[in-house]
């Protein structure tokens, strides 16, 4: 099948500058042009860095530790992951790129695809901008537009105007002569032991990759590299996921900022991540029949034994009342739990996840419900108003000294009034 240029597709990725560092700037307008790096969980790695972090020297996903000096040296503002305040903002950006296409596919918290299919090709780039512009006034992230004929070819040009900073790319003319120059490695799909394969047979850019013969790629490749040759030679192969797919089981995991002994502290954090579980279930209108505890130690301490198990308790009916999965979860717990070891992590998976209006053939399964849905939508409403946890159970605790490291926390919080920065206006 031949295209004409003006019916070809166009599909557009808009991709959020350095996401986490953004979302850290907008409340915070004093780093705007300073090097930013946003840690993991515990304060661990770097997992997003500003322009400035970049050309300084550091790289994304090495250990806090190993470039401390580096961040001293050169004033580097540091912060902790804010994965609340991340959710929230990207769930904003997406609602706005909505209003440009019904057809999107949110890829990950801060990409996504859209279909521009109908803007004729002479005006799709000003269209970009267009797409740019109001994300950014409307909610104050910085993004990046790479538009072209097929998923993998919108990556690239996405990629070359980030680097270039040339805000939005309509990847259309020349297309050869520019994958001559994009290195293999950095096609989207093309994984580390992928490249490594092409670079050993000679295919160190894309357009080598596109010219290969499709035999060659068959017999040394899998479905998903066929594809990906296809793409890149401007044949769609890979679709709009555009139907959001409801999720078949829900974790809720963390490591602790210190070791923890005691079984009321694992009870406490197993309570924590059972009611944020729960409560995501809830908002995409799921129970669930089954619910696995697990917890475990350091594997990388030497100097203690290393203990870890699970547990996986099957529900008479399926629910998504937070007090009853809390209940059940604790009675795993006592089970698994063993004394004299310093566990560093436990979590919480809901699984055999259905809709919520899917009824269990039970005769107690009425009962149930009707008490639980009231309530849970009362509990819902109140912490979507005044802020999560503001009201939660006992067994949740209240200093939760066992939480996850975040010394380099800027503590804010959409949804809480009391966490907005103040601003001090002098007349």
């Amino acid at each position: 099948m031949s295209f004409t240029n003006s019916s070809k597709k166009k599909i557009a990725l808009i991709d959020c500058n350095s996401f986490y560092v953004s979302c850290e700037r907008l409340f915070n307008p004093k780093i705007k042009n300073v090097p930013v790096v946003v840690l993991s969980n515990n304060d661990g790695c770097v997992i997003s860095r500003s322009t400035e972090a970049k050309n300084i020297g550091i790289k994304m996903g090495e250990p806090y530790f190993k470039v401390k000096e580096l961040v001293k040296r050169n004033n580097v503002q540091i912060y902790s992951s804010n994965y609340a305040l991340y959710g929230d903002l990207s769930r904003r950006v997406m609602k706005v790129l909505k209003g440009f296409s019904d057809k999107i596919e949110i890829y990950s918290i801060d990409e996504a695809f859209i279909d521009l299919s109908h803007i004729k090709d002479e005006k799709v780039e000003g269209y970009g901008k267009k797409i740019r512009e109001r994300v950014l006034k409307w909610t104050g992230i910085p993004t990046s537009v790479g538009i072209s004929h097929t998923k993998t070819l919108s990556k690239v040009a996405n990629h070359i105007a980030k680097k270039n900073k040339a805000g939005v790319i309509f990847l259309k003319d020349n297309i050869d002569q520019t994958l001559k120059r994009f290195s293999v490695s950095d096609i989207w799909g093309v994984g580390r032991q992928l490249s490594k394969l092409y670079i050993k047979n000679g295919i160190d850019n894309a357009y080598k990759l596109k010219s290969i013969s499709n035999s060659w790629v068959k017999k040394s490749t899998n479905v998903l590299g066929a594809k990906t040759v296809m793409e890149l030679r401007g044949v769609p192969c890979i679709n709009l996921e555009t139907e959001e797919t409801k999720r078949k089981s829900c974790c809720v995991s963390r490591s602790f900022g210190k070791k923890v002994e005691s079984l009321d502290k694992l009870t406490e954090s197993i309570t924590t991540h059972c009611l944020n579980a729960a409560e995501k279930i809830r908002i995409d209108k799921q129970t669930t029949r089954a619910i696995t505890v697990f917890i475990r130690t350091s594997p990388f301490d030497k100097n203690r034994k290393y203990y870890s198990n699970s547990i996986t308790i099957e529900l008479p009916v399926a629910t998504d009342n937070s007090l009853e999965l809390v209940k059940k979860s604790i009675i795993g717990l006592k089970k698994i739990y063993k004394y004299g070891y310093f566990y560093q992590k436990t979590g919480i998976i809901l699984s055999k996840l259905r809709e919520a209006s899917e009824k269990d053939l039970n005769l107690l399964a009425p009962i149930l419900e009707n008490k639980s849905d009231t309530l849970m939508k009362a509990i819902d409403f109140t912490n979507a108003k005044y802020g999560r946890n503001a009201i939660s159970i006992a067994q949740a605790g209240i200093n939760k000294d066992w939480k996850m490291r975040r010394e380099h926390s800027s503590k804010i919080d959409t949804a809480s009034f009391d966490s907005l920065p103040i601003i001090n206006v002098y007349k």
